[in-house]
């Protein structure tokens, strides 16, 4: 955070002029492969950009640099999650982009349509978006090898979360032993010795119970998991954050020896704590094993943004 203080030779008129504080707004951290950028505050706002995925995970901010991306995922319709895509279309067209592809729970399809018709007209341009509804279970190829499944989030609303993975080639067990040219024989020869597997890169579960690490259990193997944390100390229990149908971190160290991701991406923090107490308190209550592989969604220091 930068401060900008008046010089002690202008008058007591400019002097006494309130400071200006610069507040960077976004976050951004390193997840295994993957960037996780944008900002996080349960009940405020929510829109994240993976940008070697070419995904925007919900838009509760219409943020600029995220309008390049042509691929919006929405896990629910809730303000802090959704309120932004009306912005984000406007300053789409101001670039010159086109139409985006929006992923949303197939229940709340016909009103984000609606809605967007009701701004086109008040502002008298187009909301045009590509709509794909989806399902649990529910799955979408993005190309370049990479897809997306649909699981359903414990919410009371309709509600979704993305589990980004790719699809390869893996050589059975029983084959592994062969030279390489035996291989490539045996396989011009129309010989099966691969199977297909999915390689889990990255899932964004956000808005849940903690169920949904029981009904998606792939969760836990994905390389990078994007999940709530809604609570992190005594301030509230974990029947608060049932009660609130979101998440609280004694969920999560009940289930520590279970996370198997290569990085695990905590955020949507309840804005009753500031940034560096989050970071202080997930500190002291994460063991090593986990901590190592935890990147906590928040600003270092200062206050939340806005």
């Amino acid at each position: 955070m930068r401060t900008s203080w008046p010089s002690r030779g202008l008058s007591s008129r400019v002097s006494s002029m309130p400071r200006i504080v610069s507040v960077s707004m976004l976050t951004e951290v390193q997840a295994g492969p993957y960037t996780v950028r944008g900002v996080s505050v349960g009940g405020v706002y929510t829109s994240l950009q993976v940008p070697e995925l070419d995904v925007v995970l919900d838009v509760g901010l219409p943020i600029r640099s995220f309008c390049g991306s042509d691929r919006i995922f929405l896990s629910h319709a809730h303000p802090d999650h959704a309120s932004g895509l009306g912005s984000l279309l406007g300053i789409r067209r101001l670039i010159g982009k086109g139409a985006p592809q929006v992923f949303l729970p197939a229940e709340i399809e016909e009103n984000v349509q609606a809605s967007l018709a009701v701004m086109s007209r008040l502002h008298h341009t187009s909301m045009e978006v590509h709509t794909v509804p989806m399902l649990p279970g529910d799955v979408r190829p993005l190309g370049q090898g990479l897809f997306v499944r649909a699981f359903r989030t414990h919410h009371p609303v309709p509600s979704l979360g993305y589990q980004f993975f790719r699809r390869v080639a893996k050589l059975r067990l029983e084959h592994q032993s062969l030279p390489p040219q035996e291989i490539a024989r045996r396989r011009q020869a129309g010989e099966a010795l691969f199977d297909e597997v999915e390689r889990l890169e990255l899932a964004y579960a956000t808005d849940t119970l903690s169920r949904v690490l029981d009904t998606e259990p792939g969760l836990f193997d994905s390389r990078v998991l994007i999940l709530e944390c809604t609570f992190v100390d005594a301030r509230h229990s974990v029947q608060d954050a049932q009660a609130k149908a979101h998440l609280h971190v004694d969920e999560l160290l009940a289930r520590a020896d279970q996370f198997r991701n290569e990085a695990l991406v905590l955020m949507h923090f309840s804005q009753a704590l500031p940034p560096e107490s989050v970071h202080a308190t997930l500190r002291a209550r994460l063991p090593p094993s986990l901590a190592e592989r935890v990147r906590v969604f928040a600003p270092e220091a200062g206050r939340w943004f806005g």
